[in-house]
């Protein structure tokens, strides 16, 4: 029987024995294709389910992932993954689902998430993505936006929460519950929908593909098509700091981009271990995922509580994450080492500066070293720069190396990472960046966007350029261009990034007026983002680092003042970070004569800097707001010294921004205009 041609389920009709239509990924299910076991190269693969088969049989039995923190705790060898993802597929197939509906997959980090994203692309259906921590109003305007048919639940905890006011407002035709006992759900009033756990679709799957397999007549009753790669295979909803999520169309040629171009970045090798705790319907840790079980892993599951424990217990090759665990690990290593003797501390410290000063030196005369100035130095500067820096960079050599002796493998060793650490999905602050490179942690900053699959740069570990987000990875192009004209800017020039490649998204569903601002007919897509790429140039200290692409802030971020200065809050808000006393900061001051803050302060660490500088008594247990208010600015005049713009009045905020508020998105980056309507009142207070 040959393959269908690519039409729509609508159009399947038979004359004598109604069919049934199946749409199925071409490798993966190949088994029940005539004509098509053979095996396929991967850069064949057609569609994202066909990378589990081409993994089973390199790999079989490796452990491809463990999940220990879920009832019951999950391993599995990357055989038993394809198996479940098949079973998964076909039990859907049972239960009903067609080509092209759109299932919701409401649920966290987990191997479950992972076999059911995976079953629903395999149907050839689409799923609608979204975690456990956004509000039932955020999730069922998803539902509904995307006209979605059915739900596929994280946990009882979650459908509770949700199931009053979606069976009152939404149409589902079942729910599978992933983990947990269905008895635990409230079901009052709920008659006609089928509930199904995680196990019994399995069951269902694995029956039925049984049936398929020992009786090949059944394959009479089926008209296969399969998944084309241009194909939708998700829409994950942005979750943007500004604005309503927007259905972001993802195919699965989008995502074999990804799949086929990350190793560039990430070299990994079968056996090699990956800690996983990002949501994963977030594209960047989706991505990642799907790449790396193509290289062999295994991907151990852990939590932001578990994190610091699993990274010394399963000691990780890599870790994929966002900029504020780097930023959190680096407050953890700096609060230990001030928990020492002074003596300890003044020691590290000091190693520290010296070290920093050292890797300075060696970026000059490694040629890494970042410049927007198009024209390069002479001959002789170049020369005497170059002989300068090693110079320099020899003598301070033997304390770097007894540092490194003495106190960064004892952080390294606690931190547990031992080729890389991935960051993107945000800024990541230089001074994180420096402190990492210092002690010899490898942090690879990269950037990428949800409607592009996500990543489109990175930096490699042979050019890892601090400062910079590296490269484009392959395929991918970058310009520059003028926010008002238009028109593309000269290397080493700021003005709006935009990006074009093949894991540009199709676009935003149902939202042609928002896909057309952003997308051009050409394929350049307008990130909003601010940056430059650096000059190239054939000698001097950054002979290596031309064409990397910088990032300097959000266009839509940009505070303008009464006065007509454009100012970039990030700039701000990364040097007021690296103050002990300030856990959060948002700068404000549009349309005003001077720039100011809402600030969320350590408290705790406020009250041992009040003690310290003897503001108040050691046996003080809180701060009042008067004396709290002149050591934060103090603060903020310390670290922000060197900015171009200083910030004025301050409003301090007790509860910090979280992401139940709904003033931090699901990763973890301020909404900085909720926050600013939340506090709409008193920041009109603070200016009149």
């Amino acid at each position: 029987m040959a393959l269908a041609k690519e039409t729509t389920p609508t159009t399947k009709t038979t004359t004598t024995e109604e069919k049934l239509f199946r749409r199925c990924s071409p490798y993966l299910e190949s088994a029940l294709l005539p004509g098509s076991g053979a095996s396929l190269p991967s850069d064949e693969w057609k569609a994202v389910p066909d990378i589990w088969r081409s993994s089973a049989e390199k790999y079989g039995d490796r452990i491809a992932l463990v999940d220990p923190y879920h009832d019951p705790p999950s391993n599995m060898t990357y055989k038993q993954l394809e198996q479940e993802i098949l079973n998964f597929s076909e039990g859907l197939r049972v239960v009903g689902v067609k080509p092209e509906e759109k299932l919701a997959l409401f649920a966290d980090n987990s191997c479950r998430w992972l076999v059911s994203d995976q079953g629903i692309m395999a149907t050839g259906a689409i799923n609608v993505v979204r975690g456990s921590r956004s509000s039932v109003e955020e999730l069922l305007q998803i539902y509904q936006h995307s006209e979605s048919v059915a739900l596929v639940v994280d946990n009882p905890e979650l459908f509770n929460r949700m199931a009053e006011v979606f069976f009152a407002k939404a149409s589902i035709r079942f729910v599978i519950l992933l983990w947990g006992d269905k008895s635990a759900l409230a079901l009052e009033g709920i008659d006609e929908v089928p509930f199904f756990s995680y196990n019994e679709i399995i069951k269902l799957g694995q029956e039925s593909r049984n049936a398929l397999l020992i009786s090949r007549d059944d394959g009479k009753k089926y008209d296969y098509e399969v998944i084309g790669s241009d194909d939708t295979a998700t829409l994950v909803y942005t979750s943007g700091t500004t604005g309503n999520p927007k259905g972001v169309m993802l195919t699965h040629r989008n995502l074999l981009h990804q799949i086929h171009n990350l190793w560039e970045v990430v070299p990994a090798v079968p056996g090699d271990r990956f800690l996983s705790m990002l949501p994963p319907w977030h594209a960047y840790e989706r991505a990642a995922e799907y790449f790396i079980f193509t290289q062999g892993v295994e991907q151990v599951y852990t939590t932001v509580r578990n994190l610091k424990e699993d990274l010394q217990q399963y000691q990780p090759h890599y870790l994929i994450s966002v900029p504020l665990v780097y930023e959190t690990l680096y407050s953890g290593i700096n609060k230990q080492l001030s928990s020492g003797s002074a003596a300890r501390k003044l020691i590290a410290l000091t190693f520290i500066k010296i070290s920093m000063a050292f890797m300075d030196y060696k970026r000059i005369y490694e040629g890494k070293y970042l410049t927007k100035d198009p024209k390069q130095p002479s001959y002789i500067v170049a020369l005497l720069d170059y002989l300068w820096a090693r110079i320099l960079a020899a003598l301070l050599w033997p304390l770097h190396v007894l540092a490194n002796k003495i106190v960064y493998s004892k952080i390294r060793a606690a931190i547990g990472i031992s080729k890389a650490g991935i960051s993107g999905g945000g800024s990541l602050p230089m001074y994180v960046d420096k402190f990492f490179e210092t002690i010899g942690v490898t942090v690879q900053n990269g950037y990428g966007l949800t409607e592009c699959s996500p990543v489109t740069a990175a930096r490699r570990i042979d050019c890892n350029v601090l400062g910079s987000i590296g490269h484009p990875i392959k395929h991918t192009e970058f310009k520059i261009v003028d926010p008002e004209t238009n028109e593309t800017l000269p290397l080493g020039s700021k003005g709006i990034v935009k990006v074009r490649g093949p894991q540009v998204m199709k676009g935003y569903y149902k939202n042609r007026k928002a896909t057309e601002k952003v997308l051009n007919e050409s394929g350049w897509l307008d990130t909003g983002d601010l940056g430059w790429i650096a000059p190239h140039h054939s000698r001097g200290r950054s002979r290596k680092s031309g064409g990397v692409i910088v990032l300097e802030g959000r266009a839509k971020d940009t505070i303008v003042l009464s006065t007509g200065e454009n100012v970039e809050p990030a700039d701000l808000e990364e040097a007021a970070m690296r103050s002990p006393l300030i856990q959060q900061i948002v700068v404000i001051g549009q349309d005003q004569r001077r720039l100011g803050a809402i600030l969320v302060p350590n408290k705790e660490e406020v009250l041992l800097a009040a003690k310290h500088s003897g503001i108040v008594d050691a046996s003080a247990s809180e701060v009042s707001e008067d004396r709290m208010m002149g050591l934060l600015h103090d603060e903020l005049r310390t670290w922000t010294s060197e900015c171009s713009f200083q910030i004025g009045p301050i409003l301090l905020v007790d509860e910090p921004f979280t992401i139940d508020s709904g003033l931090m998105t699901p990763t973890m980056k301020i909404r900085r205009d909720q926050v600013v309507v939340q506090y709409e009142q008193e920041i009109a207070k603070l200016y009149s």
